[in-house]
């Protein structure tokens, strides 16, 4: 297992033991995490706060030039939000630790010179499966259903 998918099974991991959605991300930046987050919709009483805006507003201020440098790892595939967060800051390559209970918007981010590579992690399948099975509203609400 990837360290890095890892550390955002972890923050997924988290989020629902917050009584959160399961979905986590980690910005990694020459070989060491920046930022990391999970999905605090519910936590905070959020309309943003994704796992991968949570993972961005921890980085913090970077100078552009570190975005245009970075890889970031979510735990499910991105949604238009998340992903137009990642072009407008440059981000190049995301590492999706799957997108079999939700495809986002993997093909706009290929489009714009994004590399996207779904490895399918049977970790991050189980955790969203077993989560809409259990909250399927807290699951739609969160994807705007």
């Amino acid at each position: 297992m990837d360290a890095f998918l890892q550390a955002a099974i972890d923050e997924a991991r988290q989020g629902l033991n917050e009584g959160g959605i399961p979905i986590g991300s980690v910005i990694v930046h020459a070989g060491r995490i920046i930022g990391r987050g999970h999905n605090r919709r519910v936590q905070r009483g959020s309309t943003v706060l994704h796992g991968e805006m949570d993972a961005f507003e921890n980085a913090g201020r970077q100078p552009a030039r570190i975005y245009r440098e970075c890889v970031l790892y979510t735990t499910l595939s991105p949604c238009p939000m998340c992903s137009g967060t990642i072009l407008l800051y440059g981000i190049p390559r995301v590492i999706v630790g799957e997108n079999r209970t939700f495809m986002g918007d993997e093909d706009l981010l290929r489009s714009r010179g994004v590399t996207v590579d779904v490895v399918q992690d049977e970790t991050c399948i189980a955790m969203m499966r077993e989560f809409i099975a259990a909250r399927p509203e807290l699951w739609n609400e969160d994807i705007g259903v």
